[in-house]
């Protein structure tokens, strides 16, 4: 690419970036005019065999780092539908070798009125297949926006990655309920989902539907556990603003961080594979 095709690719992912920091404030901006926040964010969360309403927020029971229910998980015996596999079941990981499943985490979210859009925070980002390199993954992948994928050597959270085109949040209308699995293998790794390779388990959540059984297991939660790589974490909706804002304000002061550079990077090859609709088809 010459100086002058990457100056002009630079001005136009500025122009889209400040577009994204538009809607989204205007999203939120609409949503606080048309209704109050527990209106907007109510959903039932499936936990221990009962449900709690949940209302929007940062934290809490949206905030779980799962697989969508359907996702396919590269295993010893090839690929598997996640809610078909068990503790015991051996998957290959990048760099534990091939591992045993220690537990799988469940989750389950239902809206509190079905005629509302979910919370945005429990929405699973939609991973377009090809989005991070060629095949890869291999068809559309759903996640959590704090689930991380492994991307130029770090774990960055999905989140973080939205470019609005190859990278979305999945508004799941269709849906009244959605379900995650996780899964923990002996220790952090990564294994490979629609042949994308993403995270395993960091941390075990009490928030799960069968933490009961994680802790008729093994026992309380004492120890903390080491990340296999560097780790970016989701910096939620302002995390996105600002980030964006750094990500449009590079041709001219460039103050992006790694995870706004992988981001732009992946923004500008998803432009490149819109215009090739065969790649991602």
């Amino acid at each position: 690419m010459s100086h002058i095709e990457k100056t002009v690719t630079m001005l136009q992912s500025s122009r889209r970036n400040l577009i994204r920091i538009g809607a989204i404030a205007a999203s939120a901006l609409l949503a606080k005019m048309t209704t109050t926040e527990a209106e907007a964010g109510d959903f039932l969360w499936f936990h221990w065999g009962h449900h709690h309403r949940y209302q929007n927020g940062n934290g809490g029971g949206g905030d779980s780092q799962c697989f969508l229910k359907g996702t396919t998980i590269l295993t010893a015996d090839g690929d598997r539908k996640i809610e078909d596999l068990s503790a015991g079941d051996l998957l290959p990981s990048v760099f534990g070798g091939t591992c045993a499943i220690q537990w799988i985490g469940r989750y389950s979210f239902k809206k509190g009125d079905p005629t509302k859009g979910w919370v945005r925070s429990v929405l699973p980002i939609r991973i377009a297949r090809s989005a991070l390199g060629d095949d890869v993954p291999h068809t559309d992948l759903y996640l959590t926006q704090t689930h991380a994928v492994l991307v130029d050597g770090v774990l960055v959270a999905a989140g973080n990655l939205v470019n609005g085109t190859t990278i979305t949040r999945y508004d799941a209308a269709e849906l009244d309920r959605l379900e995650y699995f996780h899964i923990k293998l002996p220790r952090h790794d990564v294994i490979y989902a629609e042949g994308a390779p993403c995270e395993t388990l960091l941390e075990v959540d009490e928030n799960a539907a069968n933490f009961a059984e994680y802790r008729r297991q093994y026992g309380p939660l004492t120890v903390e556990e080491t990340p296999c790589l560097p780790r970016i974490k989701y910096g939620y909706r302002m995390g996105e603003i600002k980030s964006y804002f750094r990500s449009a304000m590079a041709p001219w002061i460039d103050y992006r961080q790694q995870a706004d550079i992988i981001r732009d990077e992946l923004d500008i090859r998803g432009i490149a594979l819109s215009r090739k609709p065969e790649l991602v088809s």
